[in-house]
């Protein structure tokens, strides 16, 4: 199941063989709210594996993987396989809620090779499309089992942008663009961060068992394990756990974000399993959809499935056709060779940020989700610049965090060694033609 590596090492080699295709359609139709077309300023029209390829020919390495949603890259060969077998023999595409086949392969998988070894008992609820539903029906869903209406969220967490996750959103210029209210959410900073490790655990055991803090006994703490948006960030493993008992002990309902950490990206499948500990809620959304289709499920533990029928409908519910790249994507994790490259992938990266230090720069390494902190060599000047630096060479990456000064890298679990070795050097090397002025 090996992906087929890039025509070229050197994208930027490929010059375009005619004049650039128009995007005044763009300009003159689309909303202004589009915002990633603008950092990259490319008419994309195909892509295969690692690679990106523009209407003019010009090829891109993929360390970008759609903001996380193509953890098995583009186009897959064996995912996109048994796709097109579903599409030629007519299967169901839209079912609601009602039962299908391809929706019981993906319960009856999912639950026996990836909920079970784990430990993790629990229902799979099919939200809306994408992931800020799952968050939506999280919180719903914990408000309506406690009877509580507060949520504990935390600095620098990215969970969506519908009022509800956008309330639980630390973001304030996207807060803003919401017109309205979000409250019934409180902040408490993340225990690590720009500013170094916090004592948040002792504040909220504070809040918590002081009868006169102001602060109320919460539905539910809302988290992501590894904050990607927040700049590449992982709550450290002991702080999980006491997490996990303080909420056991009040009874509130812990919610894990997995949207953009799960599936792979930052090591495990879910990005709490090395901690030991067990969410009430898992949202998971993104690459659970294997190429890209959109997905949005609710992972919810025993005892805490209140819902009654209907209270939290949707027509985009069953995406038939994600059940089924979902299953296919499922493949991988019980093939060796995969396994393999994920494994070799995610110590490539991690060793080769740390045999290549600069000064002033932080490099926080999550599996296949890097980190590279610029606060204090440049900031956001020279984030920007390395992003288009490297884009100009045929290498798409973002840049994320607090004023967008840390790099993140999202290479696919799929990519092969030699790409992923050679998109770090070029990143790199940007780096440094960026911090030398």
């Amino acid at each position: 199941m090996a992906e087929r590596a890039p025509s070229t090492l050197a994208p930027s080699a490929l010059a375009p063989s005619a004049p650039a295709p128009s995007t005044e359609v763009f300009e003159t139709r689309e909303s202004a709210v589009r915002s990633y077309c603008r950092a990259f300023p490319t008419l994309l029209s195909s892509a295969h594996g690692t690679t990106l390829v523009a209407e003019d020919g010009t090829e891109y390495v993929d360390f970008f993987s759609g903001a996380g949603a193509l953890n098995y890259g583009h186009n897959h060969d064996h995912i996109k396989r048994q796709v097109l077998a579903y599409l030629q023999g007519d299967g169901l595409l839209h079912a609601l809620d009602f039962h299908t086949a391809a929706k019981r392969e993906f319960l009856e998988r999912f639950g026996r090779e990836i909920l079970e070894p784990r430990g993790l008992h629990h229902r799979v609820q099919f939200c809306g499309s994408t992931g800020t539903d799952a968050v939506e029906a999280a919180l719903k869903l914990a408000r309506k089992h406690t009877g509580r209406s507060q949520v504990i969220a935390f600095s620098g967490a990215y969970h969506g942008v519908s009022r509800g996750s956008l309330a639980a959103t630390a973001d304030n210029s996207l807060r803003k663009v919401a017109g309205t209210a979000l409250g019934e959410v409180t902040h408490l900073p993340f225990p690590v961060g720009p500013r170094g490790h916090f004592p948040t655990l002792d504040l909220l055991e504070q809040f918590l068992s002081d009868d006169l803090s102001g602060v109320d006994v919460p539905a539910a703490v809302i988290l992501e394990v590894v904050q990607m948006e927040g700049g590449v960030y992982r709550i450290p493993d002991e702080d999980l756990r006491r997490l996990r008992e303080l909420c056991d002990r009040y009874g509130i309902v812990l919610i894990a974000d997995e949207i953009q950490a799960g599936c792979g990206r930052t090591g495990g499948f879910f990005s709490f399993e090395q901690a030991g500990v067990v969410p009430d809620l898992i949202t998971v959304s993104k690459s659970i959809g294997g190429l890209g289709l959109p997905m949005s499920i609710l992972l919810i533990r025993e005892g805490l499935d209140s819902w009654k029928a209907g209270d939290h409908p949707g027509t985009f519910r069953g995406n038939q056709l994600a059940f089924v790249a979902a299953c296919a994507a499922l493949d991988l994790w019980k093939d060796d060779a995969f396994l393999d490259r994920a494994r070799n992938g995610a110590e490539l990266l991690r060793s080769f940020w740390e045999s290549h230090p600069l000064p002033g720069v932080e490099v926080r390494s999550e599996g296949h989700a890097i980190g590279i902190d610029l606060t204090h060599a440049g900031g956001r000047r020279a984030a920007d610049e390395v992003v288009a630096w490297c884009f100009e060479r045929g290498l798409i990456v973002e840049s994320t965090g607090r004023d967008k000064a840390v790099l993140k890298l999202l290479p696919a679990l799929t990519m092969e060694l030699d790409v992923l070795r050679y998109g770090c050097e070029l990143i790199h090397e940007g780096l440094r033609t960026a911090l030398s002025h």
